[in-house]
């Protein structure tokens, strides 16, 4: 891959993530949503204020993985770099969704399938991504570790409200 085409799938990408990130600015958690704020929380819920360097880390890992799979040009790794793409964009998207249906909806039973979805696709690219790039698939860690964690919290969101 040329330098500019580097340079365009970077762009490509961290845009993706920039305009995934910003569907916590348009259905907030936290503070903010009077909603939220209302739920009867679990003990072991986190303070509001740990979601945003959080998530600000994953999106750049999310984004990185992605550019280093979209850059390699080897030929055995092509085979399954149309599904790494897929498995990336799916993620994506349900991660997207996950906050208008939990914080919109107000939806947490729905919520919860979608984020055990999202795991599901989380674990597939980082199997699918280890053949191509094992450093691409080890940077998902964090997320599928941060997404384990906030599934459970989901659920008991769920369970007690």
């Amino acid at each position: 891959m040329n330098k500019q085409n580097k340079i365009i799938t970077w762009v490509v990408f961290y845009l993706c993530v920039t305009v995934a990130s910003s569907a916590g600015f348009v259905f907030p958690l936290g503070d903010d949503n009077l909603w939220y704020t209302s739920l009867i929380e679990p003990r072991f819920a986190p303070p509001s204020w740990v979601f945003a360097p959080v998530w600000t880390t994953l999106y750049l890992l999310i984004a990185t993985s992605a550019f280093r799979i979209m850059t390699k040009s080897s030929y055995k790794m092509n085979d399954f770099l149309p599904l790494a793409i897929a498995l990336w964009s799916l993620q994506l998207a349900l991660n997207v969704i996950w906050t208008p249906i939990f914080s919109g909806a107000q939806n947490l039973e729905v919520a919860f399938y979608y984020i055990i979805m999202l795991w599901v696709i989380i674990i597939a690219y980082i199997f699918v991504c280890w053949r191509i790039d094992r450093l691409a698939s080890l940077m998902m860690m964090p997320y599928l570790a941060w997404v384990s964690f906030a599934s459970v919290l989901n659920y008991y969101y769920w369970q007690l409200n």
